[in-house]
């Protein structure tokens, strides 16, 4: 290791100790790397040309993005949520599991956790808790832990990400990516389930089984978005990129016309908003793209792979590994960090033994998520803090079972490939 990396190691961990954004703090950090080991500066900015240009698939990251404000901001949300109440809010318990069903839709739809938590989220807090029945903190924390689920069901900002640095096929990877997100879906309801009865809370008034068919209706152009993105894709007609286009499309057609709920005042505040977080986006990606670079040049994921292999670690030994290390520092890091800079570095190691990418880039996603409702710095739980006023600490008092049932089936799902790859395998992934 060189004295110029020590450095870009240290700058790193300086400017996050002080509060420095992480992108900014990669960025300086690359830069300080590049000074001191004798480079010209002009290099990051080849690196950043060479990494968006061959990287056509990053474009679908903004389209999503815009999908997911379009559909907050018109009244396919509010629709949604409608048809789910009455498809599972008769039962006790019942808003906790439209909760997590309309994560379970919605996830479909955005392929963010934030924005399932801010825009959803935020309207099911509320019908939770103006009856009183349920406690604020409860709502809030089974609202984060549900919001999990977004970015596991496609269509998946992160596993773009992840398709990005490790070249593995998007398309294989959002398959791989539905059952495991089924799965979180149905143990927070169990758990939901037997919290609710535990607790005795009230039920709800149930919606006549003769309403169902009008809300089904009312909310089907809204339902049919995930089955138009994996036909696009599955199909052969649309690449991943493609799909995000044609989601933000059909998004804003719904809401502009169809539903005549988007206004252009409205449409203009979702672009300017959309491009902020894309641009946020783009500022990590960029500053990994550089940190990637150097990592590379310090030889260090090959020499990390060689000596795992030389130490005869086996593949359960080194998934069960790497799970507890992004556990870890998804208590202190984003997501879009840990896939960007930290995964790339056990990429090797994969292919040394043997364990499928598909299979390792979902489990480490899932574990991307679930550290952002890891207490005390989950991403998410700040989230739902910020927009629903419920204090911190009510949150992280109700975290704990949904966060113990979501380990779980992350440890299921990583000792158990074929949770991952039965659906990919079924459609001709030889992995």
């Amino acid at each position: 290791m060189s004295i110029a990396f020590l450095i870009c190691l240290t700058v790193i961990f300086v400017l996050a100790a002080i509060g420095a954004p992480i992108a900014y703090a990669i960025l300086i950090a690359s830069f300080a790397y590049l000074a001191v080991d004798g480079q010209g500066i002009g290099i990051a900015g080849k690196i950043l040309m060479d990494g968006l240009y061959g990287s056509f698939i990053l474009l679908a990251v903004p389209l999503f993005i815009v999908a997911a404000n379009v559909m907050n901001a018109g009244t396919i949300s509010d629709r949604l949520l409608s048809f789910c109440v009455a498809l599972v809010g008769r039962f006790r318990g019942g808003l906790g599991h439209v909760n997590v069903v309309a994560s379970l839709i919605f996830s479909g739809m955005s392929g963010s956790a934030v924005a399932d938590a801010a825009g959803i989220g935020k309207i099911i807090i509320q019908m939770m808790t103006k009856s009183g029945q349920y406690p604020r903190g409860y709502a809030a924390a089974i609202t984060a832990a549900s919001a999990t689920i977004g970015p596991i069901i496609p269509p998946s900002i992160p596993m773009v990400l992840y398709a990005l640095v490790s070249n593995t096929s998007i398309g294989y990877l959002f398959l791989g990516g539905i059952l495991p997100g089924l799965l979180m879906g149905l143990v927070l309801m169990a758990m939901n389930s037997f919290l609710a009865h535990r607790r005795d809370f009230a039920l709800e008034e149930p919606v006549p089984y003769s309403e169902l068919p009008r809300r089904a209706v009312n909310a089907f152009p809204a339902l049919l978005m995930p089955a138009i993105l994996l036909y696009g894709i599955y199909g052969g007609v649309t690449t991943p990129t493609e799909a995000a286009a044609v989601a933000a499309f059909y998004a804003l057609l719904l809401s502009a016309l169809f539903y005549r709920a988007l206004s252009l005042r409205a449409l203009f505040h979702i672009l300017v908003e959309s491009a902020r977080s894309s641009a946020a986006v783009g500022i990590v990606i960029g500053g990994a793209l550089i940190l990637n670079y150097v990592v590379a040049s310090e030889n260090i994921p090959s020499l990390l792979a060689a000596r795992l292999v030389g130490l005869d670690v086996s593949p359960t030994a080194f998934m069960l590994g790497v799970m507890v290390l992004l556990l870890l520092l998804g208590c202190v890091l984003d997501a879009t960090t840990i896939i960007l800079v930290i995964i790339p570095l056990f990429l090797p190691a994969c292919r040394e033994l043997g364990i499928d990418l598909v299979h390792f880039g979902v489990v480490a996603i899932i574990n991307c998520m679930i550290g952002l409702i890891t207490p005390p710095y989950g991403v998410l739980l700040f989230v739902i803090n910020a927009v629903t006023r419920i204090p911190l600490g009510e949150i992280i008092r109700e975290i704990w079972p949904f966060l113990g049932v979501l380990l779980i089936a992350l440890l299921w799902m990583a000792l158990a490939p074929g949770v991952v790859l039965w659906l990919p395998r079924l459609f001709g992934y030889a992995g």
